[in-house]
């Protein structure tokens, strides 16, 4: 049962260290004896002729670092021989840390994480194996054997209880410094502790202890920095073999359309999609200084718990076996403390906007499942916000609606959609075609200096308004939405459009989703979109934008674009599919991603409060200025602009979005929200009919 997840009655439990079946203890204890049993056989090995090669390896060791000049072992001797109480502590540092560390982690995976013992275990049994046979093979007497090099052995002179310098453990093998299984035992806790968590406060703390025990057993004269170094090769070794042995067989293979997210993600930009939820305007807050009315912790992890966990997604992980290997969905405990947070945050709907943007650029760990909510409370005005984030390769927008959808009530749904799906032999042409078409459609004007930086804010229009703006310009919302973004752009950021020399060019995902089919995985393909940064008059920007976009109703680039990731990266071995990924997602060949997603109709509240607005969260693509999503939601038209603030003030673009629609209008504007622009008012202006949805 490596792995694999307890689940009772449709609920995951969370914490339940009965979820996952450990192995037998007393076989556990058992392996450690065998392992200890073999070291003890090399032990048995010794004598006279081994002590000679031992000595003469040591000298081979030590005459190689002086070649190279890296031989430092005599100047920390040295240093640290006439301090007697350093001498002492580094000795006792020694002969305990390494060992109490890593069974302190073997113990804490053990109780804590044991879908994780068993490759725990086998890297640390590997790395062992590898360290002993070494010790065999190439028997290496330490610099403190060696009386002619003139090294002081401070663990003898201290008769250091734990170590040879008293009778407790005189018999040990002495003439096993290479590798250093010190440096070994200490670095793989680092190894395993990096892999694990992701706390940094634990990871500094272990790759401090590595850098001390680097120094005490040089300093102490029972290693050559070139056995520190040589550890890392079993090290590696132990780890990956692990991995190939408890992750490669089990699990579903991860997508090619979702794992290129993930491979993408590898470059630094997290690639993350979700929504911010805004739950209290600031006049009610201040005048509910208690908090009442607002979804608590305790409400939203119990939420997560029941209308989460049973989707599959939320349970698991991404693993990898190899770099040659296809990555695998597998099963594995939720840990809601760490999924579903709380954050206290200043500055009112700017703090919280900043506090968005601080964990949509944060990359999740990949020993966990790849989610998150956060809500969010700002003590300057006592609102309130839910940041809710999954990875790309876990949902696409429109899929993590759906998902989004389960925590809201009323139950509602986004629908099908009437669209005919094409036949298979539709589909082979059209794909033909769509490659060919994708072929020529040339790369985008690279911006240096992006960063994996994120800033993010929004607009708030009203829905009805806009679609009533975009029929009396004779275009469709997408349309609409991406003039507006477009002349954003070029009325506050003049020198990115020189840059650009006049051509924005977006990335305009398209639904290629099956009616009916789950809402798991990317059923999206990219169209790309250039807009003109002219100056031409808004009129006749989007007249020119509607007839650019009349690609993204001809179903042959989507197509083209869902067969290569969904059928040709398959084909593909694991590093060819991560090198296109990472070669040709990004400002190579778009500056940005412009996404009109569908939403919800009716007014929806979550853990009893309403919600007064919600606005989407795209991935910035590496390399690219921004992402923007546009979405419907209860009669608003939330935008959500993601931008790397290197390249792009998404402060600016929203502000000026805003008020562009109000020019548009030229009417007066509703109320401003707090998190977002006014209602554009268009009274003048025929409402559009119900079909006119504001998504592609």
């Amino acid at each position: 049962m490596r792995g694999r997840l307890c689940y009772d009655q449709g609920v995951t439990q969370s914490r339940d260290l009965g979820a996952i079946a450990r192995p037998v203890l007393w076989r556990q204890f058992a392996i450690g004896l065998l392992l200890f049993g073999v070291y003890l056989l090399v032990d048995s090995l010794d004598n006279a002729s081994r002590r000679v090669a031992a000595r003469r390896h040591g000298h081979d060791i030590f005459a190689l670092e002086q070649r190279l000049r890296i031989d430092i072992e005599h100047t920390l001797n040295d240093w640290l021989a006439p301090h007697r109480l350093l001498s002492t502590l580094a000795n006792y540092e020694y002969a305990t840390t390494y060992i109490l560390s890593a069974l302190a982690l073997l113990a804490w995976v053990w109780v804590r994480r044991p879908d994780l013992w068993p490759s725990t275990r086998d890297s640390f049994v590997v790395l062992n194996l590898l360290a002993i046979a070494t010790f065999a093979l190439y028997p290496t007497a330490p610099p403190r054997m060696l009386g002619d090099l003139g090294f002081v052995d401070t663990v003898t002179r201290g008769g250091t209880v734990g170590s040879w310098g008293s009778g407790v453990v005189d018999a040990a093998n002495q003439v096993a410094a290479m590798p250093s299984l010190h440096i070994g035992w200490a670095l793989w806790v680092s190894v395993v502790l990096a892999r694990i968590t992701a706390r940094r406060s634990m990871q500094v703390l272990s790759a401090i202890h590595v850098l001390l025990t680097l120094f005490v057993v040089m300093a102490t004269a029972n290693h050559y920095l070139l056995d520190a170094v040589a550890v890392i090769i079993p090290v590696t070794i132990g780890v990956r073999f692990a991995e190939w042995r408890n992750v490669g067989p089990i699990g579903e293979p991860v997508a090619s359309s979702d794992a290129f997210f993930l491979h993408v993600e590898e470059t630094g930009a997290a690639q993350h999609v979700g929504g911010y939820v805004v739950f209290v305007p600031e006049p009610a807050a201040m005048a509910d200084p208690t908090g009442a009315g607002r979804p608590s912790l305790a409400d939203l992890r119990e939420l997560a718990r029941k209308e989460l966990l049973p989707q599959r997604r939320f349970h698991q992980r991404p693993a990898s076996a190899s770099r040659w290997r296809r990555l695998r969905w597998i099963d594995t405990v939720v840990d809601l403390d760490h999924h579903v947070l709380e954050m206290v945050v200043s500055g009112g709907p700017a703090g919280l906007r900043r506090a968005v943007a601080q964990y949509a650029e944060q990359p999740m760990s990949r020993y966990r499942p790849l989610w998150r909510m956060v809500i969010a409370r700002d003590t300057d005005t006592g609102g309130s916000a839910l940041l809710f984030l999954v990875h790309h390769s876990m949902a696409d927008g429109i899929g993590t609606i759906i998902h989004s959808l389960s925590l809201f009530r009323p139950r509602t749904g986004l629908g099908d959609g009437d669209a005919a799906q094409p036949g298979p032999a539709t589909k082979a042409l059209a794909a033909v075609v769509g490659i060919a078409q994708l072929a020529t459609d040339g790369s985008a004007h690279r911006l240096d200096g992006s960063t994996p930086d994120r800033a993010y804010a929004t607009a708030a229009l009203d829905l009805d308004r806009v679609q009533a703006l975009a029929r009396a310009h004779g275009v469709r919302v997408t349309d609409l939405v991406l003039g507006l973004m477009a002349e954003a752009v070029r009325r506050t950021h003049p020198e990115l459009v020189a840059e650009l020399r006049g051509r924005l060019r977006v990335a305009v995902p398209q639904m290629v989703r099956a009616p009916g089919a789950a809402p798991e995985g990317n059923a999206t393909a990219a169209v790309m979109v250039d807009l003109p940064l002219d100056g031409r008059p808004v009129e006749e920007l989007f007249t020119e934008i509607a007839r650019r976009t009349r690609r993204l109703r001809t179903p042959t680039r989507a197509i083209a674009s869902r067969f290569v990731m969904a059928t040709g990266l398959r084909l593909l071995p694991e590093p060819a599919a991560r090198w296109f990924a990472r070669v040709v997602y990004g400002g190579r060949f778009f500056h940005g991603i412009v996404s009109n997603l569908p939403g919800p109709s009716p007014v929806l509240t979550m853990a009893g409060v309403p919600t007064v607005g919600v606005y989407p969260i795209l991935p910035v693509a590496p390399g690219a200025p921004f992402a923007l999503g546009a979405m419907s939601w209860s009669g608003a038209f939330g935008w959500g602009l993601a931008a790397d603030p290197a390249l792009v003030d998404a402060d600016r673009v929203a502000a000026e979005v805003e008020r562009l629609a109000v020019e548009l209008d030229g009417e007066s504007v509703a109320p401003a929200s707090p998190h977002g622009g006014g209602g554009v008012r268009a009274a003048s202006v025929a409402p559009a009919p119900a079909d006119d949805q504001p998504h592609t």
